[in-house]
């Protein structure tokens, strides 16, 4: 067992403890970015002008009118940018743009006294623009080979030879939707310059060191003169890693120009209107098996849609494309992606980032191809699992891939899905107009960043005089429970309780050139840092005790009069990693996180509503470093994941009319979100037992994105449940999100026992 891994006995680590600031979340007094501005004297508001075209050129900006406006400070346009005008990291999205690449685009921004005056302003500001042709739907652009960034394949075996010589072959089209991240709390960023120039960023994100970097080279300082807090934040879920930087810079520069603080808070309508979402994609795919019904190869093309910019396209789709084999082994694989541009909003990071996708198209072979081999769903995904001595389709070897059999083997046991099944199908016998189903699905998702310069952490530790400890470390808390996790490492790595360990807020002056808290590696990141540096103070101070075994405080208290260094900035790196993102081969993942869903749902066949009737989980989070935060992100990625595949239906305007390419589903009144009533009536989580994972801190493992995968189990029910309504061995197509309308076409096929669209070739 690896020093990293090992866990004391007395560990604080491992106890079910609640959320740090759960008391203060419930109660309001948790602040957030915008509470700030309420504790800031003469601040002043931002608003944009947006763009009302999908495409078009910018002839005209008048400004003058909005400086009439009584309350109107200033309006920023290109003109007041002294670095570069730009706030992506691949120099492709223009802060303030001549040409607008979405509805909603902004082309400049009004400060006022107040948000209303702000507002007014915008409203004053004259625009003439020349509309472009724009390309809006994702099939529009692969149509019209509108594409962007590079094309990788990740490639293994001789596909073409694999195919020839199946004994079955199938081949189909698999579409998803993208989703809204619909955070709580919008975007937020609060400004301030002090006597010395320097700017201070008060901001809403899951990358404080990347905001610096994108707020100094717009405003054209070095990053040591501008510091970013993220005191916390409400939700961020991928949306909140790159496209803050753009409205910190906003704010920045506003500061910088008036000398006074300014705030830009996004309000919903603007939020969804003008940030990125999950991508959505577009699948071909051609597909064999034996006689056994085992898979001998895979042809798949994936395209995501981009939005108008790369942002973080490309390693989204490299994720993809490593995840497309799921839990299973595929001999022969061919996957190329692609990225699409298209004129919306740049698409981003979200929970997940690009495992979903991946792992939904195999999935969607795998359930439509199982009623035409005549196999049960369960049975066929059972017997393709991968076994020890196996590697993926991208070299790395898939390490414990036993844990998912064993959590398989448990959901079955502990979720009684044998005698359940028996049940579904005697009720789907006596009720010709309700149908249920129950299905069950794996998780095996990669734990790293793509980019494996990411994978390092850093730490800040001070003992103080008095025997209590403060911790700073470079990750961001947005609920997911991160800070209550490293309390608990520090706790743990010095042996004392936790009440005498405090945290302070993320900020790129006490730990610097930090990754984005992403990619679920943030407890293993920053945890290996924080144990690095309490091991460091440690260290010191058992040469101080030299075995009389002194109390903390009075051994804190000798090591002080003794001058002895007691703080420590500690640092950790994943070892082992390895990428050729060209070849896409390598040893891009840390280890595997594994997890499985049974999921039973009832279908009503006159609407295709649908209820999720029961739920069963078995998660690996490995030896969890706090039990109840793991249970938690199980349950909410669950449901989120159950929102992306059921509800939540993203709509862009695609007609030739003046809307073409608004966002329709532009506010919780159009965009449908799961609550109490999607709920399933029954669920049940555990958390997988005997899974330490050596090499990581306390034997621990990522929790925050792997759970949402098993929501698709969700979908897999429901295409069970619709191809009910037909004769045995109909498959079913069913679109992405399935919400009750999907549901119910699916199911009117299936009753009209129409022809499978897929059929074998």
């Amino acid at each position: 067992m690896s020093r990293l891994s090992e866990r004391p006995g007395d560990a604080v680590v491992g106890l079910a403890l609640p959320h740090e600031s759960a008391d203060r979340h419930v109660t309001g007094h948790a602040l957030y970015t915008d509470d700030l501005v309420h504790r800031t004297p003469r601040v002043l508001h931002a608003h944009p002008v947006c763009s009302p075209h999908a495409h078009a050129r910018v002839t005209r900006l008048e400004v003058a009118p909005a400086l009439q406006v009584e309350g109107v400070v200033r309006v920023l346009t290109v003109d007041d940018v002294p670095g570069v005008n730009d706030a992506g990291v691949k120099h492709d999205e223009p802060l303030f743009p001549s040409e607008v690449m979405f509805v909603g685009h902004a082309v400049c921004w009004v400060l006022g006294e107040t948000l209303e005056a702000a507002r007014l302003g915008a409203a004053a500001v004259q625009v003439d623009y020349d509309p472009l042709p724009s390309v809006v739907a994702l099939t529009e652009a692969i149509a019209a080979e509108s594409f962007q960034g590079a094309r990788p394949v990740v490639e293994r075996g001789d596909v073409d030879a694999a195919l020839a010589g199946a004994a079955h072959v199938f081949e189909g089209t698999t579409e998803m939707a993208g989703q809204e991240h619909f955070y709580l709390e919008t975007h937020a960023s609060l400004a301030l310059v002090d006597e010395g120039g320097q700017v201070f960023v008060q901001s809403s994100t899951q990358h404080p060191t990347e905001t610096q970097e994108i707020v100094a080279h717009v405003l054209g300082v070095p990053s040591h003169a501008v510091t970013v807090q993220c005191l916390r934040m409400g939700g961020g879920f991928g949306g909140k890693e790159m496209q803050p930087h753009g409205f910190a810079a906003i704010a920045a520069l506003g500061a910088t120009l008036t000398g006074r603080p300014v705030r830009l808070r996004l309000d919903r309508t603007h939020d969804m209107t003008m940030t990125g979402k999950r991508h959505g994609f577009h699948a071909t795919w051609k597909v064999g098996f034996d006689d056994d019904g085992r898979l001998v190869g895979l042809d798949t093309t994936l395209t995501s849609d981009g939005g108008w910019s790369l942002d973080l396209s490309e390693p989204v789709l490299a994720r993809a494309l490593c995840h497309v084999d799921n839990a299973y082994w595929i001999p022969h694989v061919r996957a190329r992606g692609r990225v699409a541009r298209t004129h919306k909003t740049s698409q981003t990071a979200f929970r997940g980032f690009g495992g979903p996708q991946g792992m939904l198209v195999i999935e969607d072979v795998l359930g439509r191809c199982a009623p035409l081999l005549g196999i049960d769903p369960i049975d066929l995904r059972r017997r393709n699992f991968y076994v020890e001595g196996q590697a993926t389709p991208y070299g790395q070897p898939v390490r414990h891939p036993d844990r998912v059999r064993a959590a398989w083997e448990q959901v079955l046991a502990s979720g009684d899905v044998v005698r359940r099944q028996a049940e579904v199908a005697a009720f789907n016998a006596s009720h010709p107009h309700r149908r249920r189903a129950l299905a069950l699905t794996p998780v095996k998702f990669g734990i790293s960043f793509n980019f494996t310069a990411f994978n390092q952490g850093g730490a800040l530790v001070h003992v103080y005089k008095d025997g209590s400890v403060l911790i700073n470390h470079g990750g961001t808390e947005m609920g997911q429970g991160l800070h209550t996790k490293m309390l608990q490492v520090a706790a743990t790595s010095l042996g004392i309780p936790l009440e005498r360990v405090r945290l302070a807020p993320t900020r790129t002056d006490k730990v610097p050139n930090t990754s984005a808290t992403a990619a679920s590696s943030s407890a293993d990141l920053n945890g290996g840092a924080v144990k690095d540096a309490c091991e460091q103070v440690m260290a010191r101070l058992r040469e101080v005790d030299a075995g009389r075994g002194l109390a903390w405080d009075d051994l804190v208290r000798e090591a002080y009069f003794s001058r002895v260094q007691l703080w420590a900035a500690g640092f950790y790196r994943t070892e082992g990693l390895h990428w050729d993102p060209v070849a896409m081969q390598g040893h891009p993942f840390k280890y595997f996180s594994y997890g499985v869903a049974a999921t039973e749902v009832e279908v009503d066949g006159f609407t295709g509503s649908h209820t999720t009737r029961r739920v069963d989980i078995v998660h690996d989070v490995g030896d969890s470093l706090s039990p109840l935060v793991d249970l938690g992100q199980v349950e909410g990625g669950f449901v989120q994941g159950l929102g992306w595949l059921t509800l939540e239906d993203l709509r862009w305007d695609e007609s030739d009319g003046s809307g073409r390419g608004r966002l329709t589903t532009q506010s919780a009144s159009t965009y449908k979100l799961p609550s109490l009533g999607e709920l399933p009536d029954e669920l049940h989580v555990a958390l997988l037992e005997h899974a330490h994972e050596d090499g990581a801190v306390y034997g621990s493992k990522a929790v925050g994105e792997p759970p949402l995968m098993l929501a698709l189990s969700v979908r897999e029910a429901l295409r069970q449940a619709a191809a009910a309504f037909g004769p045995p061995g109909t498959s079913v197509e069913l679109a992405s999100p399935a919400t009750p309308e999907a549901v119910f076409w699916a199911l009117e096929r299936a009753r009209a026992a129409a022809p499978a669209p897929m059929v074998e070739v």
